[in-house]
């Protein structure tokens, strides 16, 4: 298939698929005339790649673990699993700090708003505009 059809076929844009071919994220094969041909495989590689991008990897976080060459788990493939358990481990320890982050956010943008909802009320009650 060419690009537009897998651009079709995965929803990643025809850039996007250009970008990853550059990143070595997919790897499509070439005709004489320059045409890229891709593949089943390189379809299920874009979903994959989209989905690690989803999770919030960029694309040289992503390039070791898809460079494996399976995303299901296979006997003696202890190299991709180290790789990818360290990378996941990383990845959810900055998001529980994000997470934390977060809550730490939502407590002071609470405390501000229960601030100025009383402030609005006083000013409404005593008269003070």
């Amino acid at each position: 298939m060419k690009i537009g059809e897998l651009s079709l076929k995965t929803g990643v844009s025809i850039r996007s698929i250009r970008y990853y071919e550059e990143k070595n994220l997919i790897e499509p094969k070439r005709l004489e005339n320059g045409y890229r041909i891709y593949s089943k495989e390189d379809v299920e590689r874009v979903k994959a790649v989209q989905l690690f991008l989803e999770l919030g990897l960029n694309t040289d976080e992503i390039f070791p673990v898809i460079s494996c060459g399976s995303f299901h788990p296979v006997d003696n493939d202890s190299d991709c699993a180290s790789t990818a358990l360290s990378l996941y481990r990383e990845k959810l320890e900055k998001t529980r700090e994000q997470i934390s982050n977060l809550r730490e956010v939502e407590r002071e943008l609470e405390n501000l708003i229960d601030f100025w909802t009383k402030v609005e009320n006083y000013g409404k009650g005593s008269g003070i505009k």
